[in-house]
């Protein structure tokens, strides 16, 4: 008999298919038992339900059931039959149990709740929970709908190198590459590594973004998007940094920045639909988790919104947009400051938004996502194109409630002599991005694009508030295990 997902098994409510046999797959989440029967809760990953499966006591082998634990892997034939009982439907009475893996009393997730930090040292193990595996369907399909927007939008989804010798923000710790035998470095004659002796002759690194190799594709192709791996080697234990995270970063030629910030708040809009409608069941469940979770806060620190209701108020709302300026000046004058409740006192014009300023400004002053513009040039990347004004860059930032930034972008510089002159004030060797400049030298174009955290759009879209739980394998320092 072919085996039948739980997911499909759970949506057989009809007469058609009641009293059917099924064969279903899966680990147990739980069992319970009186003197005669026993109900085991099944789960195969399908689904954030389970699947009830009773047992008849007498028509089993006492040593086959004692195997029949939390955790165990088992397969099951039985017969398809509306549920007497409350939290279900229907259910499986069991004719047949084969013992796939059996699970020992030291099994980590026993029926009691477990903690975050705990689960995260069980990582190989922790996407078998409830809360993960409703995370990592979500990840998944959250995936899917950022491929399928830039699809169906006639983007092309270009693969940028993981193995760079650039450093696309000018600055910053990066994984260094090498096939050297750290301990027999070579050397040159001043005692410095000698890295024509190495692998591609020159330092490289892992890539801390595609971005300027995506602008390469947009100029011509037209419209692309990476959607990758990306590395930072900084070191930072926050709830809010990883050391390999994801990101989506479309370029447009053609593109200005006004046409750069519709299209992140429909790209924004649209994935966040469509997790409201392919994922119910999962947003459900994290939303009785989260309102768990603030039981124990202080009223003040409670958030107003139910998770769906939060995603749902994104939808319904245009992003509020504003510049830089201002954004400072309601800061300078906002109350936070002039009591001095910000870690970062907002003093003079020019100093960058601290993740306080954001959310003060989304969850405070404006209460929905805003998109600011035209930061000063002195604190944005050399990329990015200038205003008439000398002082300021066509930069846009999209904040959102609980996560502050969640996408940073920009018209890109296209004048040549204006982005090397930038080059060389903010002292970047010129020579390692010829490549870069040439894009500017042979039929330049306006064009523009932004990055996207994958895994902060995760944080925001679960209600997770430690951003190692959205991604299976989180590394940081001192953490590369699994």
């Amino acid at each position: 008999m072919k085996r039948t997902e739980i997911a499909d098994v759970l949506k057989k409510q009809t007469q058609t298919h009641l009293n059917q046999s099924v064969k279903v797959q899966g680990w147990v989440r739980t069992r319970r038992s009186s003197k005669n029967v026993a109900f085991v809760a099944l789960n195969d990953g399908s689904t954030i339900n389970h699947l009830q499966v009773v047992v008849d006591l007498g028509k089993f082998d006492e040593a086959l059931l004692k195997d029949v634990t939390t955790g165990a892997c088992i397969t099951v034939v039985g017969v398809l039959v509306e549920s007497s009982g409350q939290g279900q439907a229907v259910e499986v009475h069991a004719e047949e149990i084969i013992i796939t893996g059996t699970s020992p009393a030291d099994y980590p997730l026993q029926k009691k709740g477990h903690s975050l930090e705990f689960l995260r040292e069980n990582a190989h193990l922790r996407i078998r929970t409830n809360t993960f595996g409703a995370v990592f369907r979500i990840r998944h399909a959250l995936a899917f709908a950022i491929h399928r927007f830039f699809n169906d939008k006639g983007f092309f989804w270009l693969h940028t190198p993981i193995i760079t010798a650039s450093d696309c923000e000018g600055a910053g710790s990066m994984f260094n590459v090498t096939s050297f035998d750290l301990n027999d470095v070579p050397k040159d004659a001043q005692g410095e590594t000698d890295y024509s002796l190495d692998f591609f002759g020159k330092p490289t690194h892992l890539t801390v973004s595609g971005q300027l190799e995506g602008e390469l594709g947009a100029l011509a192709l037209g419209k692309i998007y990476t959607f990758g791996p990306t590395f930072r080697a900084e070191n930072s234990n926050t709830t809010r940094h990883l050391s390999e995270f994801w990101m989506i970063e479309p370029e447009m030629a053609f593109y200005d920045i006004i046409d750069n910030m519709n299209l992140a708040e429909e790209m924004l809009k649209y994935v966040i639909s469509y997790i409201l409608d392919n994922c119910k069941d999962d947003l459900v469940f994290l939303q009785e988790r989260r309102a768990k979770e603030q039981m124990n806060k202080p009223k003040n620190e409670k958030d107003v919104m139910g998770l769906i209701e939060r995603l749902e108020f994104v939808l319904q709302n245009p992003f509020e947009r504003i510049t830089y300026t201002e954004a400072y000046e309601i800061l300078k004058n906002a109350k936070p400051n002039k009591k001095k409740q910000f870690v970062f006192p907002v003093e003079e014009w020019g100093f960058d938004l601290q993740s306080e300023h954001e959310r003060f400004l989304v969850e405070k002053h404006f209460k929905k996502p805003i998109i600011i513009t035209d930061y000063p040039k002195s604190i944005k990347a050399f990329y990015m194109k200038q205003n008439e004004d000398g002082k300021t860059v066509r930069a846009m930032d999209v904040l959102f409630p609980q996560i502050g930034e969640i996408i940073g972008g920009s018209q890109r510089e296209e004048n040549h002599d204006k982005l090397l002159q930038r080059i060389k004030e903010m002292n970047i060797d010129e020579k390692s991005l010829w490549w870069y400049l040439d894009t500017r030298k042979f039929g330049t174009a306006p064009h523009s694009g932004y990055g996207l955290g994958f895994e902060r759009l995760m944080l925001f879209v679960t209600a997770m508030t430690n951003i190692r739980d959205v991604i299976p394998f989180p590394r940081a320092p001192l953490s590369a295990e699994f």
